[in-house]
């Protein structure tokens, strides 16, 4: 574990602790979520524009193109 020291102005302090104390969590736990949450998003994100950056439109295309003209399955109609 390791302890990091944070400014926040008080207010938002404040309506982090109020937040922990009506979810029945500490307010170390209610930051740690917060930050995993954050974290996660920014890591998929960018894991996103990795992976857009590899692509390929010529080779979706042609994907495309070879697919069969079915009809949508149900509940995928447009």
């Amino acid at each position: 574990m390791s302890t990091l020291t944070i400014d926040i102005p008080d207010s938002l302090a404040g309506q982090l602790r109020q937040v922990a104390a009506d979810q029945g969590i500490t307010l170390d736990r209610l930051l740690t979520s917060a930050a995993g949450e954050k974290l996660s998003a920014l890591m998929t994100t960018e894991h996103l524009r990795e992976r857009a950056a590899r692509g390929d439109r010529a080779a979706f295309q042609r994907f495309l193109a070879s697919s069969s003209d079915a009809p949508p399955l149900p509940g995928d109609e447009p």
